[in-house]
């Protein structure tokens, strides 16, 4: 698997932001918070010679999907609302597929419009980037975490770049059984696992598993998108984890597919035991500030901040050792860094399917972080796409000091690229 961790020349880092080998400490308040805004003022200042060009970014509203759009709204920030244009799909898209449909292709009225990028990409993204090519074919389209099949949303983008659901079900179990974990409890719904990625992703977690001599169950919670709606579904969570904490013991680990039952599982793993690797998309505000009641208002934007606050709180619950995340928030780097890469590749500066260049465009919104991935492989023909990119951060897991588990480091055994 090809590594791709590429860092920006515009970037200075320290010794001591680098990944360190499996297990080694490192303190997550040495890194450069300053890298960001410098590496931002670089692109920025190359890119304003050319702005005839809009870039559009389609996310989900603050209440569904929070860091994907603030990731939107920082690079609508860094160049101008007159270069970007931000706009939000249907928090209930899924019984608004046309509206989520026409939402995007409106971005194309725009004659000035050269790139569009959806995160997340929920159904509807294909048919609408098909609907894009047949009026401006030369329109840049981008896909950030599709929820739709990978070859299907790939045979209508010209880029879709997901979290590695292959290394990541891999290393997920890898690191839950590097902290002594006995069991992993899989928390979905029908829905989520009719998709390939999450479905091929239990399934490498269960090899997984086996590999490791760990216990592997699934436990059902309901779709926060029908009728029970959110307060309905983090209800249940909160009801019943008590009762799989009691059931599967305190050297269980606990994942879950959907960003809203993340709070209510992470409140409750904190008062009750068990061990959280980290979320289907994670980040230190996925869940952790409503699960410990921060107010993180000052310290908005600034990840290292964030995460050192997230982290004492974690540490003052008891959870040192059990908790973990991704230094950088995955659906906030996703947004601004591929409508960063959109705006390299049309500057003639990247690209569009180099996965160092895609990387290099994360980097400036990830200052220090290490990511690493691979192109998408057809499970069922085993044929590489060439425009699908899988992507993964290094795991933190959270103490005094907290430590990054290597996972990059980590080489994910070949059978699993196939396994279904």
């Amino acid at each position: 698997m090809k590594k791709i961790v590429a860092m920006f020349m515009a970037l200075t880092m320290t010794a001591s932001m680098a990944v360190t080998s499996f297990g080694a400490s490192i303190d997550i308040g040495d890194i450069d918070d300053e890298a960001t805004t410098e590496a931002a003022a670089d692109e920025k200042e190359d890119t304003d010679a050319g702005d005839d060009y809009h870039i559009g970014i389609v996310t989900g509203s603050v209440s569904q999907s929070e860091d994907d759009r603030r990731g939107a709204e920082a690079f609508q920030e860094m160049y101008g609302e007159d270069r970007v244009t931000l706009a939000i799909y249907p928090d209930n898209f899924t019984e608004e597929l046309e509206t989520t449909i026409q939402t995007i292709v409106n971005l194309s009225d725009d004659p000035e419009m050269k790139a569009i990028v959806v995160n997340q990409a929920i159904p509807g993204t294909t048919e609408a980037f098909r609907q894009i090519k047949e009026r401006r074919p030369d329109i840049l389209c981008i896909a950030g975490e599709s929820h739709e099949d990978l070859p299907e949303i790939g045979s209508a983008a010209d880029l879709v770049c997901n979290n590695d659901f292959v290394a990541r079900g891999y290393l997920i179990i890898r690191t839950a059984h590097e902290l002594g974990c006995d069991t992993f409890v899989h928390i979905s719904f029908p829905r989520h696992l009719s998709y390939e990625t999450m479905s091929r992703r239990v399934a490498i977690m269960k090899a997984a598993c086996e590999e490791f001599g760990m216990k592997f169950v699934m436990e059902s919670a309901p779709d926060p998108t029908t009728d029970v709606g959110v307060p309905g579904a983090q209800a249940y969570i909160l009801e019943h984890v008590p009762e799989w904490v009691e059931k599967y013991g305190k050297n269980s680990a606990y994942f879950c597919t959907n960003d809203a039952h993340t709070e209510p599982l992470l409140k409750q793993l904190l008062e009750y035991g068990g061990y959280f690797i980290e979320a289907d998309l994670p980040s230190p505000l996925m869940g952790y500030p409503g699960a410990l009641g921060l107010d993180l208002t000052e310290e908005a934007g600034d990840f290292e901040k964030i995460l050192a606050k997230v982290e004492e709180a974690v540490v003052a619950k008891g959870g040192e050792g059990r908790f973990g995340t991704w230094a950088y928030s995955y659906g906030y780097t996703v947004s601004a860094g591929l409508a960063q890469h959109a705006m390299n590749v049309i500057d003639g500066k990247s690209e569009l399917d180099d996965i160092d260049d895609i990387s290099a465009a994360y980097q400036v919104f990830s200052p220090g972080a290490a990511w690493n991935g691979s192109n998408y492989t057809n499970a069922d023909t085993g044929v590489k796409m060439d425009n699908v990119f899988l992507i993964y951060q290094d795991t933190y897991i959270m103490g005094n000091p907290g430590k990054y588990m290597g996972s990059t480091e980590v080489k994910v055994p070949e059978k699993y690229f196939t396994t279904k």
